[in-house]
């Protein structure tokens, strides 16, 4: 309770008609009365709930969380900037309106609900380049294998007919006895020591690596190197070979590996633009045959699931489903 003297003080400021004479009660009642409050003194601690600084900071965080409920951003510290409300959200435009007008364009020539015959869609993917040099011409094919089961894992080299229209450059890593044969059938590297000291330095200048079974070894300390370059030879690719000029003739006549991706889906360049509808389709059927002969044994559902054609830089076709 507030010492008599404090209340006659507020009593004071009031022009209250109360003397020392009256009761502490009968001085609280006209303050009460008059529209005033007795005050009473707060006795606040050194530290704790109780203390001047928790009770202020209590204090700072009941005015932020009503300036948040009716959404006043003015900054509390002086000299601070205030922040300005963000705008709307930017309208995101369609991915056929960011495209170039080359492509635009050439997108008008594809219905996207239709689904193409072969050689009608390969036609129609020569007419669709909207790049100004000798496109390739890509199938994408996905399948609906597993690649993470080693038996649905496709991987398969298939020799096209027209070749792909890319000059390879093939490289030997085989015996001295193996070097003139290699260079008869078009190798562009040839060596066995002096190969090993160029990839101890980094340095590939090369498509395709074809080595001996009996060199395979040698390549072991290289394959961190090679292999995420996809240029570690491989058996089920035909680079590691006997007869070394039979494998470079190969490499060079136009045979190509192909295998599916995480995704389950293979992608393969069969030519250039400038080949023509008839060269493309014979690349294609050749490619689609050799795909179909690797369908695993173990395989219950559709194998290949969807076909598209296009361009290096143009727009999508779906073709008819060779399966």
């Amino acid at each position: 309770m507030a010492k008599k003297a404090d209340l006659l003080a507020q009593a004071a400021e009031l022009k209250l008609e109360v003397t020392e004479k009256n009761t502490i009660a009968e001085i609280e009642e006209a303050l009460k009365n008059a529209g005033g409050e007795a005050k009473e003194e707060v006795k606040l601690a050194k530290a704790g709930k109780r203390s001047e600084k928790a009770i202020a900071e209590v204090q700072a965080k009941i005015e932020k969380e009503a300036r948040k409920e009716t959404g006043d951003t003015t900054p509390q510290e002086e000299g601070a900037e205030a922040v300005a409300k963000k705008g709307p959200k930017p309208i995101t435009r369609p991915l056929i309106e960011r495209r170039g007008k080359a492509y635009r364009k050439a997108a008008e020539l594809v219905d996207k609900a239709k689904v193409y015959p072969l050689a009608e869609a390969l036609e129609l993917a020569t007419k669709t380049n909207p790049s100004k040099f000798d496109a390739s011409v890509e199938i994408h094919a996905r399948l609906g294998v597993d690649p993470r089961q080693a038996d649905q894992n496709i991987r398969a080299t298939v020799s096209l007919p027209n070749g792909t229209g890319k000059t390879v450059r093939v490289a030997v890593f085989a015996p001295e006895t193996e070097h003139a044969a290699a260079k008869k059938a078009g190798a562009d590297i040839v060596g066995d020591e002096d190969f090993l000291k160029q990839l101890d330095k980094e340095v590939i200048d090369f498509d395709i690596l074809v080595a001996t079974p009996q060199f395979m070894p040698k390549l072991g300390k290289h394959a961190r190197l090679l292999g995420p370059r996809g240029l570690m030879p491989n058996p089920k690719s035909g680079t590691v070979a006997v007869d070394v000029a039979k494998a470079v003739s190969e490499a060079k006549a136009g045979k190509v590996e192909y295998r599916v991706d995480k995704q389950a889906i293979v992608h393969l360049g069969i030519g250039k633009v400038s080949f023509g509808t008839a060269k493309l389709q014979e690349n294609a059927t050749t490619f689609f045959d050799s795909l179909k002969a690797q369908k695993p044994t173990s395989l219950k559902g559709a194998y290949i699931k969807s076909i598209s054609i296009a361009t290096s830089q143009g727009p999508s076709i779906k073709i008819e489903n060779i399966a």
